[in-house]
């Protein structure tokens, strides 16, 4: 079995050992030009963040994926009784920009003020979701 240490030469190896692609094999760029990185993938060498930071996003992101679990069983009822033509699109739309939403603040953890943004850019389409739920 091989095993990656956690040094820079040894980064290289994770491409081969995991079964994903995203592993890079350069240490990843502070800045792109004149502006910073926002969004990518934490590098290897990366420090961990906070662990109150990360459990306070775990539960933002669960609660909202609770809610749109809810919102999913109901709208699963309302298609299976008839819904109307622009029901489906306009919660799957709504869905699926939170849940893309949610990613973006889970892919810029290591920012101070992105994530909280993202989390809470996020509740918007699903208090959209609801709303058209409780109200159709």
């Amino acid at each position: 079995m091989t095993t990656v240490e956690k040094s820079r030469d040894t980064r290289t190896e994770a491409a081969e050992i995991m079964p994903f692609g995203g592993w890079e094999t350069a240490p990843a760029p502070a800045t792109l030009g004149n502006r910073r990185t926002v969004f990518r993938f934490p590098a290897a060498d990366d420090p961990a963040p906070a662990p109150a930071r990360l459990l306070a996003m775990a539960l933002w992101s669960a609660a909202l994926g609770l809610a749109g679990v809810g919102i999913g069983m109901r709208v699963l009822v309302k298609i299976v009784n008839g819904a109307e033509f622009w029901y489906v699109p306009t919660m799957t739309f709504f869905g699926l920009l939170s849940v893309t939403l949610v990613v973006g603040s889970f892919l810029s953890i290591h920012r101070r003020w992105v994530p909280w943004l993202l989390l809470a850019a996020a509740t918007v389409p699903l208090a959209v979701d609801v709303l058209i739920a409780v109200l159709y």
